[in-house]
């Protein structure tokens, strides 16, 4: 595997670390692996709700459906040192980047980024569908692995 860009791992984050960041974990990680980018990725919640616990089923469901892993996941709240061990920080939504930014420090606020924008795409916030009905993990997949693949190519040509 090879390295292009000068970003060797990111986080995503979402609140609770059990719905949209392992999901983009899971993908992203896929992205990365079908382009040989190597690269390390892990994902953190703003809260510690379900510190400890695995992803929400339906999320793995959902994902397991379309070929993901998320074998050895498990919830973590975003700690101090994150911010200095992580290259790069891409939130599910405002609100989470609002909280990582009210406690970041200063010099490592230019690594904090939302997931859907950082990706370039037109919305950007991955809505969660923790709470929702329906087919709300497959619309957070849809936009998750369109955005994973634009964030593997823009990192592939940095």
């Amino acid at each position: 595997m090879t390295t292009h860009s000068t970003i060797q791992n990111i986080l995503v984050v979402c609140m609770g670390n059990i719905c949209r960041s392992p999901t983009m974990e899971a993908v992203l990680k896929a992205k990365a692996d079908t382009h040989n980018l190597n690269i390390e990725i892990d994902s953190a919640g703003t809260i510690n709700y379900h510190q400890g616990n695995a992803p929400d089923k339906r999320s793995v469901q959902a994902g397991k459906k379309r070929g993901y892993s998320f074998a050895n996941m498990h919830s973590r709240q975003v700690t101090q040192n994150d911010f200095a061990a992580f290259d790069l920080i891409l939130c599910a939504d405002k609100q989470n980047l609002s909280d990582l930014k009210a406690v970041c420090p200063s010099e490592h606020a230019n690594k904090l980024h939302l997931f859907l924008e950082y990706a370039g795409a037109e919305q950007q916030e991955v809505p969660d569908p923790y709470y929702g009905q329906g087919d709300g993990f497959e619309l957070v997949l849809d936009l998750i692995e369109n955005a994973s693949e634009r964030i593997v190519e823009r990192l592939l040509r940095s």
